[in-house]
């Protein structure tokens, strides 16, 4: 028996020979039997130059080594400070066995892709190489033991039916034929994935390092890296004790250490190691008996995976954030020098509530011995994703760290990032990996209390609209946020806390997170009418905003979008595409005066954007001064058929039609409180932007909020913002335009001048696509649903096949029916074409419509002094 927490445990005997070890402290294990990495890497030759030098000798940076060195690329150096594997891949691979999981399952969208070529890389990797990767495919269970999980699976499944991913639901009786082993009686269903599994680490990294070494990089350990020097042309001199590498650019991949490469040059990455604990089981009959390899089963409830081990089981926990252990000495200290190959004291009790879930799962665990507990460190991100791509402000700097899970990422990411650094853009979208969407609100504090949470909500209920408390609110809150924060629920972006839906007296109040209409559908409704009735206010104060003037302004800003530059006191909406023609952002651009412009893009977008402009910037020897002013600005959008008779009471400057026309910007002042006020709204309704300093906001929001009393001036948020958008047929970047699309298919032709004298980025490209032809088109569709709405990234329909994926949806209030975006082929994107979506296992009926549904404000007024009828 073994005895935990005041409680008798009988069953899954402990080691006869637990380790030991100082509690907190890093104990030593053995090389890999027969298969230990030579003391130095068998290259004798150093290169003083290198196009691209990667730091960090795991999994990761082979990879990209790997890709880099098989696309073509001369001169790719690897530094590796000991040996290849040694950090967090070596605690993957330990000495036996190894507990790297592949999965073609992610609950995102462009991480599938990732996934999914990793897998068929690994797959492959042996023939190609020579050398045995150790990969076992047997397949992977999900199970459902709720109603809540059978759900979360229907979700998933509408999300991956149109990737090349294989997925389905299975019946309990199809999971007990697959593992026998299990207790049958709590499961409802499995989701399975065909071709999971698990790999060696070690043997898959040596098969990398093979192939990057075939195809001429250099792979050089030990080569300690000591300093990192930036020069004026933006190259890097890299030094180590074997001497100096001039790189063109250099990548940090160095695993837990990855903190120490950036404090060279300045920067704080938001990573923290945790320590994360996998058990190993003597050999059981029962599993010895059996004619072919279990299935990797992932039991969500109890938050464990597990899986077969030769003859025995491996089973590892993910305890709760209250519970599990972050390796903080490690961010106030550093990690302890010449670290690589060691582990952390067990700690049984930490898992053992997880332990006595398994063996009720799987009751062969009950008479099974422990022979093994690993405990080591694995780097976390705040939201657990990994930081992959170019860094904003410090130039041809890269990173690709914090992987959580660095196995089933490195073939995908190495890929990934060869492509981006060969072709000059992304290969596809993958902004949630963006190193840029932190910033400096992200503090050590926060990156602990959210690698806290993230760890402990491994196995959560993945709902649409999930919001996630901990570190929050941070240091970048609005001057709205006091004021607002006992009358709404807020949604966290890039560091700002921003109203979703605001509650009234007697409403349900709560988080009620749901795969369903939940507690914010009918208060969503009312800010609706509010706004297409009334007159209300919204907090946009989350903008990214930029500054950029001089003498050179005008000449960069033509290059870099495919708009006009519009003219002076005027704003338009504009796109910078990638060489490709793809999406790369959208932006409002407003020219306040002669050669100076404001700047404006969405807050999930704020240095993934200004990255892109300052590298363009510089590429081009541009003479302009470029500032982030996104903390010094707040912004209060008012919209509705009331807007201009409220902001006219603050103001002697007149607001009328004709005085202040749609897409023009002001300098003015309301209430004694100086405003830069741009006439647009994201909702297509009568409205204006009112650009303020930050720590004017509360009084600007009280002046406008007493002046609308007797108009019923209210609050509202961004679900009801974006339920407006889309019946005006709004687009939003991230959704229905982003690197995998081009602005034609985006229907963002009245955006995109392509006979306008400068050659902007991305044109000749898109003369291409236009003269190929388009192969799909975005389409706006309305559907007859019950108690569930669209969201975006579910399978689209027709005859039997899935043929497209929406890209946003919501309910539409003003036709009682749900709208969604989607892309179609092009044959069937003709107005009054029948399609289905399917929401949680069932296919509900859509039809394309005309867009918009509902026609925009400066619309309609036109309509109506031509003689014409409002569409509603």
């Amino acid at each position: 028996m073994l005895r935990s927490g005041g409680q008798w445990l009988r069953g899954l005997r402990l080691p006869r020979f637990p380790p030991r070890g100082t509690p907190g402290r890093p104990r030593s294990v053995c090389s890999r039997e027969g298969e230990g990495n030579p003391p130095s890497s068998a290259e004798t030759q150093w290169k003083d130059r290198a196009e691209t030098v990667i730091i960090g000798g795991g999994c990761v940076g082979v990879s990209l080594a790997y890709h880099l060195a098989k696309a073509g690329m001369k001169d790719v150096v690897l530094l590796e400070k000991s040996e290849l594997t040694a950090g967090s891949t070596w605690h993957a691979v330990r000495k036996t066995p190894q507990n790297c999981l592949t999965t073609y399952f992610h609950p995102g969208i462009n991480l599938k892709k990732i996934h999914y070529y990793s897998i068929k890389l690994y797959e492959k990797l042996e023939e190609e190489t020579g050398q045995a990767v150790g990969f076992h495919q047997p397949g992977s269970i999900r199970i459902a033991t709720t109603p809540v999980r059978v759900d979360e699976f229907k979700y998933q499944m509408t999300r991956t039916g149109w990737h090349a991913t294989e997925q389905y639901i299975i019946e309990p009786e199809k999971i007990q034929e697959m593992f026998p082993l299990l207790n049958m009686n709590k499961i409802l269903a499995g989701l399975y994935n065909p071709g999971d599994g698990h790999i060696d680490p070690y043997s898959l990294t040596m098969a990398l390092a093979a192939g990057a070494r075939k195809y001429g990089a250099l792979l050089k350990y030990p080569a300690l890296v000591t300093s990192l020097k930036p020069r004026s042309d933006g190259t890097w001199d890299v030094e180590t004790p074997q001497g100096s590498v001039r790189a063109n650019r250099i990548v940090n991949a160095a695993g837990f250490w990855a903190r120490e490469v950036g404090k060279m040059i300045g920067l704080e990455h938001p990573l923290i190691p945790v320590q994360h604990q996998y058990v190993v089981t003597s050999s059981i009959p029962e599993v010895k008996a059996l004619k072919r390899e279990l299935p990797v089963l992932r039991d969500l409830e109890g938050s464990f995976y597990l899986r077969q081990e030769r003859d025995g089981l491996l089973f590892g926990p993910y305890e709760s954030q209250e519970k599990m252990k972050v390796q903080d000495t490690w961010v106030t200290n550093g990690v302890p020098p010449g670290f690589g190959k060691e582990l952390f004291e067990s700690d049984l009790d930490r898992i053992m509530e997880h332990i006595e879930i398994a063996m009720e799962m799987v009751p062969v665990l009950k008479k099974a011995d422990i022979i093994n507990v690993v405990n080591g460190p694995i780097t976390y991100s705040p939201d657990i994703l990994p930081m992959v791509g170019p860094h904003q402000g410090v130039r041809n700097y890269w990173v690709a760290v914090g992987f959580g899970y660095g196995i089933i990422h490195a073939g995908g990411v190495g890929k990934y990032l060869s492509d981006w650094i060969l072709h000059g853009e992304p290969p596809f979208d993958l902004i949630e990996l963006d190193p840029n969407r932190y910033g400096k609100w992200t503090t050590t504090q926060y990156t602990e209390a959210k690698a806290r949470e993230s760890y402990g909500f491994n196995n959560i209920v993945g709902y649409p609209k999930e919001e996630r408390f901990a570190g929050r609110p941070t240091q970048r809150v609005s001057g709205l946020y006091k004021t607002l924060e006992s009358k709404c629920s807020m949604g966290f972006h890039a560091g700002w806390e921003q109203p979703h839906w605001f509650y009234k007296p007697g409403q349900d109040t709560g988080y009620r997170p749901s795969f369903r209409r939940t507690n914010w559908f009918e208060p969503v409704g009312s800010e609706y009418k509010q706004v297409m009735q009334r007159v209300g206010v919204i907090d946009l104060s989350p903008f990214g905003k930029f500054n950029i003037k001089g003498q050179d302004s005008i000449r960069l800003l033509d290059h870099l979008f495919a708009n006009v530059i519009p003219k002076v006191g005027f704003t338009n909406i504009s796109h910078m595409l990638t060489p490709k023609g793809r999406v790369y952002a959208e932006l409002t651009v407003s020219h306040q005066s002669p050669g100076e412009f404001l700047l404006v893009t969405g807050s999930g977008s704020e240095l993934h954007d200004l990255r892109w402009i300052e590298e363009e910037a510089v590429r081009g020897r541009y003479d302009v001064e470029i500032k982030n002013v996104t903390d010094e600005f707040g912004v209060l959008g008012v919209a509705g058929p009331h807007a201009r008779k409220v902001l006219q009471k603050l103001t002697s400057e007149d607001l009328s039609d004709d005085a202040f026309k749609f897409l023009q910007t002001k300098s003015l002042k309301f209430s004694n409180i100086p405003v830069t006020a741009i006439r647009i709204s994201y909702t297509g309704e009568l409205g204006w932007e009112l650009y303020h300093r930050r720590e004017d906001s509360a009084a600007l929001y009280d002046v406008i909020m007493n002046a609308g009393q007797e108009e019923g001036i209210d609050n509202f948020g961004t679900y009801a913002m974006n339920a407006l958008r889309l019946e005006k047929a709004f687009r939003a970047w991230g959704s229905e335009m982003n690197c995998d699309t081009n602005p034609l298919e985006a229907g963002l032709e009245y955006f995109v001048k392509l006979n306008k004298p400068a050659d902007f980025i991305g044109k000749e490209a898109l003369k291409q696509i236009r003269a190929k032809g388009l192969t799909r088109r975005l389409v706006c569709l309305t559907l007859a649903t019950d108690d569930v709405d669209p969201e975006g990234n579910e399978s689209v329909w027709w005859n039997g096949k899935v043929v497209g994926n929406t890209t946003s949806g919501s309910y539409s209030y003003s036709i009682q029916k749900s709208l969604a975006f989607a892309y179609v082929p092009i044959e069937l994107s003709q107005v009054g074409q029948q399609v289905e979506v399917e929401l949680l296992g069932r296919n509900y009926p859509a039809t394309i419509i005309q867009e918009p549904l509902v026609l925009t404000e400066q619309t309609r007024n036109q309509l109506q002094k031509n003689g014409g009828k409002d569409k509603m």
